[in-house]
C-alpha cells in the first residue's frame, strides 16, 4: 500500500485472535450484531461468548441482556438462533443462553447496549467550498451541478489531508 494503511488492516489479526478466544470464529457476529438480529434486539442484547461442548452438536451462544428486557428476549431466542445461523451459513448454534445483568454493576454489567451517536461532520473549509463551486459553475442542471460540487469538495479535501 501507499501512504497510511487502514487501521482495520493493522488490527485484523489481533481482533480475530481475541474473538476466537471467546469462541467467535466469525467476527461478523460481533461487529454487525445490529444487522444480524435487528436494531431493537441489538439495543437490548450483546453477544458475549460462543461455547463448544464435547460430544454435542452445535455450539451455545451466550447473550448478555438487561434484566428488564430478559423476558422479551427469551421469547425471541429461536429467532435469534435462526438469524445467527444464517450469519454463519450453517447450523453452528444449537442453543442460545441468556445472561442477565443490571445497567450498573460489575464488569459485565457495565456494558453499553446502545451504540454511540455518530459524530457530526466537520464544517467544510470556505476556500474548498468556493473552489468546488467555481469548478461546477458552468453546469446548467441543478442535480448534476450539486453532485459535481460534492465530488470536487471530496477531492479537494482529500488532497489537503
Amino acid at each position: 500500500m501507499r501512504g497510511f494503511e487502514a487501521a482495520s488492516g493493522l488490527l485484523k489479526d489481533r481482533i480475530r485472535s481475541a474473538g476466537e478466544s471467546r469462541g467467535f470464529a466469525v467476527t461478523r457476529l460481533l461487529t454487525h450484531w445490529a444487522e444480524i438480529v435487528g436494531e431493537d434486539l441489538a439495543r437490548a442484547t450483546r453477544p458475549v461468548k460462543v461455547g463448544y461442548s464435547k460430544g454435542a452438536f452445535g455450539a451455545t451462544l451466550t447473550v448478555l441482556v438487561r434484566a428488564t428486557e430478559a423476558p422479551m428476549v427469551q421469547m425471541q431466542l429461536p429467532m435469534i438462533k435462526e438469524k445467527v445461523n444464517a450469519c454463519y451459513g450453517y447450523a453452528a448454534i444449537s442453543r442460545v443462553m441468556i445472561t442477565q445483568t443490571a445497567p450498573m454493576g460489575f464488569a459485565e454489567g457495565q456494558a453499553q447496549f446502545a451504540p454511540a451517536p455518530k459524530a457530526p461532520p466537520k464544517p467544510a473549509d470556505p476556500a474548498v467550498l468556493a473552489k468546488a463551486h467555481e469548478t461546477a459553475e458552468g453546469v446548467r442542471d441543478e442535480g448534476l451541478r450539486a453532485a459535481l460540487e460534492t465530488l470536487a469538495q471530496n477531492i479537494l479535501t482529500r488532497r489537503n489531508t
